[in-house]
């Protein structure tokens, strides 16, 4: 019997292998993109969000044509990336690039430059940047599949995820960093080439470097800097992002990413870890002692153990609430995603309570999202950045949003006691499933 049982469990497991397998190409055939491509269509802009599987060349003129005749009939169409063009390095010297290189000679099967366009030249830096897939999220490399691939993205109306994408697409296109026509690398070295997408309360990058005091001294005298110098030690008199995060010029940015965006707890000394504060000590060192940039690493380390023992505070009383079934809607009052979900549950910490950023959720979740989200966040890249009093500010915010929610869980739990005492009945489920925002987008996603 046993000698059986193991070859029955092989030959179980390999099919399932297989039908997994199977389902997920499957499921990647639809007319859109990543996991849940069946569910969703491309608007026109995602041709230019990701254009090696949505842009389409305008038929409008036909014929093949050389890079000097398409910049003479530019000229006059669109002088602006002409002249952008004529001062970039590709306009300089005899080997000249020209329109034709990088977007094809036929005008009926135009391309944008891709990555791997960009990399037929520029082989080091493409490599460097596909290079941070082994390091997984967050980093550039995966930005459009963590979109594309995440259920609200088929979920959502698409004006809502197409402001998403616009950021997201740092994978599927160079100009997100450096500008078309020009590709200055000049321009990219500045904070403002990063911070277009590196802003907002998610990741207050821009806010928090600006207070810093790295960021007051790019304010006072960064206008009258040589931004055509590389990044490296004594070139600036005060780091940017991309002096940090590219070093020396290397287009692998997670390759010193400890704390994984200050959204989950780590152990911040495991030996990979060790690894990476070495790379920030070493960088550091370029104007500070060692001694110092190891010290404000350990600031960096309570930082977050202060901000994660509230955020479990805060878990501990939503899964309590979840526990006793307080949670309302409950996940199975919920409008599913459009794929569905075998086992709705109500999701609540890193890998589930981002579910919480959209809607159909019970208010509170949504005030533990903010907290984890905003409020964390904001202490976390405060604290990265040296912006002490955003540290402050951000771990006041989260104090604050705890004791909401506590409060807010007290009165759960209060008319809970009442409609048992009294017999009266909870408003139906359906309540939950209908409204013009759910049944607008069922219709029109």
């Amino acid at each position: 019997m046993h000698n059986r049982l193991l070859p029955t469990l092989l030959i179980i497991t390999l099919l399932a292998m297989v039908a997994g397998f199977t389902y997920v190409h499957w499921s990647k055939s639809g007319p859109g993109a990543g996991l849940y491509s069946r569910d969703w269509l491309p608007d026109p802009v995602q041709g230019y969000w990701d254009p090696n599987n949505f842009y389409r060349s305008s038929d409008s003129v036909q014929g093949v044509f050389e890079g000097k005749q398409c910049v003479q009939c530019h000229e006059e169409i669109t002088p602006g990336i002409v002249a952008d063009w004529r001062a970039s390095r590709h306009a300089q010297g005899d080997e000249k690039v020209f329109c034709n290189d990088c977007h094809g000679g036929d005008h009926q099967r135009l391309h944008l430059p891709t990555p791997e366009v960009c990399g037929s030249c520029h082989n080091k830096q493409q490599n460097e940047s596909e290079d941070e897939a082994r390091y997984g999220f967050p980093s550039h490399i995966l930005a459009m599949e963590r979109a594309v691939d995440a259920p609200h993205f088929a979920d959502k109306p698409k004006a809502e995820v197409q402001s998403c994408v616009q950021c997201h697409s740092v994978a599927t296109k160079c100009d997100s960093c450096h500008t078309r026509h020009r590709f200055d690398a000049a321009e990219s070295r500045r904070p403002e080439a990063c911070i277009t997408c590196h802003s907002g309360p998610p990741h207050p990058d821009d806010t928090t470097y600006f207070a810093s005091a790295h960021g007051q001294i790019y304010l006072a005298e960064g206008k009258d800097w040589d931004w055509s110098k590389p990044l490296t030690k004594g070139n600036y008199k005060a780091p940017t992002c991309a002096y940090c995060h590219m070093d020396a010029g290397r287009h692998q940015v997670a390759h010193k990413s400890m704390w994984k965006f200050g959204l989950r707890e780590i152990n911040p000394h495991t030996s990979n870890n060790q690894i990476l504060r070495r790379r920030w000590i070493e960088l550091c060192s370029d104007c500070h002692a060692e001694k110092e940039a190891a010290q404000w690493l350990g600031e960096l380390d309570r930082e977050r153990k202060q901000a994660w023992s509230m955020l479990y505070m805060a878990e501990a009383v939503l899964k309590n609430l979840r526990s006793d079934q307080l949670l309302q809607p409950s996940a199975a009052e919920r409008p599913p995603y459009p794929m569905g979900s075998l086992w709705p549950m109500e999701r609540i910490g890193f890998y589930e309570g981002q579910a919480s950023a959209f809607y159909n959720v019970s208010g509170i979740e949504r005030d533990y999202f903010e907290m984890w989200y905003f409020d964390n966040l904001g202490a976390y890249k405060s604290a990265a950045h040296g912006d002490s009093a955003g540290v402050k500010e951000g771990h006041q915010k989260m104090a604050t949003s705890l004791e909401h929610i506590q409060t807010k869980a007290h009165k759960l739990r209060q008319r809970a006691a009442t409609e048992q005492e009294t017999e009266i009945t909870p408003a139906a489920p359906s309540i939950w499933n209908s409204g013009a925002y759910t049944d607008y987008n069922r219709e029109h996603n």
